[in-house]
């Protein structure tokens, strides 16, 4: 099984009113006017997913600072999983700060919703390292079940559009916060995957899980060979970044790192699926739980 745990889409509003929100959404209009930015609704991803082998896909809109757009992302995707039920599994996007976000994200978790995320802290305004800026989010999450995926970057290396500010200290601080949630810190956590080395930062990581989105822009396949090498392999998520980016980018990667076998099975699905069931809830929000 392939699950790519890192996949966008887009209404065709946000499409169509892309440079009108823009001017009111400055995150938005940086990622949208990026030269690597593409557009995908779920028509594309099904075809994609078909195309190169991918079993499910994790799907989420954009996390605007403006509930309503986050709201019209949160039924898109939702609309999305409901048709397409054995393939797609459904997160919401909330501005984490805003007066009724805990109430939309109990109606998407009521909705089948499996996280939250992924948001962005700078685009959001919202620092991940402050429990006073946090602990509504990782509480909803907490007593939902589900989980939650925050935007990570690398703290070294070029500048990129939406690279941000939060890194692996901000990203350890925020477990540390709140062991009590399941996070899932994109982009390799920034490299907080390798302070897992550490014993006593295992413990403090216990509850972090990092993807591999965007991953062809950043590394090479000596870093997949470090994960697994650190012992850490067993909670990267498989995570494309799509439409940026799909799984036809990422074999050339694994085939060089030479990660084949269980590895390669754990990496490309069975991490993620495991983190899934251990929510313990419906991976199929409109049929029960639906194994491939």
């Amino acid at each position: 099984m392939v699950l790519d745990f890192h996949v966008h889409l887009y209404p065709p509003e946000v499409v169509r009113d892309s440079e009108r929100i823009a001017q009111r959404e400055d995150y938005f209009a940086l990622l949208s006017s990026s030269p690597v930015h593409r557009w995908a609704q779920v028509e594309d991803l099904i075809s994609a997913m078909d195309r190169d082998g991918v079993d499910r896909a994790v799907v989420f809109g954009f996390a605007f600072n403006d509930l309503g757009l986050c709201r019209l992302c949160n039924d898109y995707v939702l609309e999305a999983a409901r048709a397409h039920p054995d393939r797609l599994i459904p997160f919401a996007v909330v501005p984490p700060l805003c007066r009724g976000m805990g109430a939309e994200v109990e109606r998407a978790a009521s909705l089948g919703a499996l996280g939250v995320g992924e948001l962005f802290p700078d685009g959001q305004g919202f620092q991940v390292d402050d429990p006073r800026q946090t602990f509504r989010i990782a509480g909803l999450c907490h007593e939902l079940g589900i989980l939650l995926m925050l935007h990570c970057a690398e703290p070294v290396g070029h500048l990129y559009a939406g690279k941000g500010t939060v890194g692996p200290k901000e990203a350890a601080a925020f477990c540390e916060n709140h062991p009590e949630v399941k996070v899932v810190f994109a982009h390799f956590g920034g490299g907080l995957w390798l302070y897992e080395a550490m014993e006593e930062m295992r413990l403090n990581l216990s509850n972090a899980y990092y993807d591999t989105a965007a991953m062809p822009f950043l590394y090479d396949s000596s870093l997949l060979a470090s994960v697994m090498a650190s012992g850490a392999g067993k909670k990267i998520l498989f995570g494309t970044d799509f439409p940026i980016l799909g799984l036809p980018r990422y074999r050339p990667l694994l085939e060089s790192a030479g990660i084949s076998g269980p590895d390669a099975e754990a990496l490309l699905g069975g991490n993620g699926w495991r983190l899934l069931e251990s929510l313990g809830r419906p991976l199929t929000p409109w049929g029960g739980l639906n194994r491939i």
